[in-house]
């Protein structure tokens, strides 16, 4: 297979020598990879997507650059990025191509996004964007203009085929912190067949130290937001407020008592204890955002605990969709540690999560992601309670 020109990967013995342990074991798994070695690699222009291309260089797999033009204006998706995804791959010696997303990430996930909150919902955007923009418009532009059935992206996960299925299972990344496993929940097996996550095994302190060895243009760029509208805006408020008119309503207590006013459910999440402009003679959380009655439902931190909730749109990731009662580990945010839950089918693709210890910020319109251990079982939408 010939090398694209402008990058020279070192031999196996230099990158033994100088490499990371996660940069070493993901070169070998890379290089052990069965067939094509041909893949097109998603760069958002930041370092773990560029670091992502530089690995699979090394690893000897024939590369190809695209981004993804989801927004006008400033933010690592946008300008600057589209700049330095182009510049890596000059770098690396690699074709680099724009596709114009704008339309896709408009109206399948800004509009979901604002539809949700208009409605007291405060939804996951990272993983519906992941599934039906992301990967899905990358995988179909490679297999339709390159013949490349592979696609690399730079989040911290990492797959594995059962050796008796087929099936692609998802595991957490090695660096527990910066495991990204969670926004991945909702992708299919169609997709997952054909992805590639070189970081994988690699602690995000040896991202930057195997950028930095590759001499990538990237490799001392900050972090960027995990949520790149918020990077975009400036903040989900400065968002919401382009796209949501002021709804004037009430801040109640669970019994109606009244007890201030806000300007729109929109500015308010599940949990939130600080900004309320409520005077009280305890502090108060809101435990229920109501669309309809254009309320804010707020009570003391005892009664925002939660023994259980219901999670519909399950996509079952490594396992097939489960037919009886189970215990899980669940995730019901990003940053939220697991916990111990029994997960109760009652659809096909719907469930009850009843919790061993009450839990605080069970959010409508989050995902909760169950796991056994590190593998990733699959996960839904927490749906709001009825009254």
């Amino acid at each position: 297979m010939a090398r694209t020109m402008g990058f020279t990967p070192p031999p196996p013995s230099a990158t033994a020598a100088t490499g990371t342990e996660g940069g070493r074991r993901a070169l070998a798994l890379l290089r052990q990879w069965p067939g094509e070695h041909r893949v097109a690699v998603g760069l958002s222009g930041g370092v773990d997507s560029s670091l992502a291309a530089a690995l699979l260089q090394e690893a000897q797999w024939s590369i190809t650059g695209v981004t993804l033009w989801l927004m006008k204006g400033r933010g690592t998706c946008c300008s600057d990025g589209l700049v330095d995804a182009a510049g890596v791959c000059e770098q690396l010696g690699a074709p680099h191509h724009i596709l114009d997303a704008r339309e896709a990430f408009q109206q399948d996930v800004v509009q979901v996004l604002v539809e949700g909150y208009g409605q007291g919902i405060t939804p996951l955007p990272c993983s519906r964007c992941n599934r039906h923009v992301k990967v899905a418009l990358l995988l179909n532009w490679a297999e339709r203009e390159m013949g490349i059935s592979h696609l690399a992206t730079g989040h911290y996960a990492r797959l594995r085929r059962h050796p008796d299925s087929g099936r692609m299972e998802l595991l957490r990344g090695r660096d527990r912190q910066k495991d990204q496993s969670y926004f991945l929940y909702d992708l299919p097996q169609e997709q997952l067949q054909h992805l590639v996550f070189p970081l994988g095994e690699l602690q995000k302190a040896e991202t930057r130290v195997e950028a930095q060895r590759h001499g990538l243009r990237t490799a001392a760029k900050p972090e960027s937001q995990d949520l790149c509208l918020v990077e975009h805006h400036g903040s989900m408020g400065a968002f919401l407020e382009t796209h949501l008119p002021p709804r004037p309503g009430k801040i109640v207590l669970p019994d109606g008592t009244v007890v201030g006013s806000h300007g729109g459910v929109q500015h308010f999440t599940i949990g939130q204890r600080r900004g309320l402009g409520v005077a009280w003679h305890e502090p108060l959380h809101v435990v229920r955002l109501d669309g309809a009655m254009n309320q804010v439902v707020v009570a003391p931190r005892r009664e925002a605990m939660g023994t259980d909730c219901a999670v519909a749109a399950i996509n079952w990731v490594s396992i097939p969709p489960a037919v009886a009662p189970m215990a899980v580990q669940v995730q019901v945010r990003y940053r939220s540690k697991p916990v111990t839950a029994r997960l109760i089918p009652t659809g096909a693709a719907e469930a009850k999560l009843v919790f061993e210890t009450p839990q605080f910020f069970i959010t409508p319109g989050q995902a909760a992601v169950f796991y056994a251990e590190d593998l990733l079982l699959g996960g839904g939408l927490i749906q709001p309670e009825m009254d």
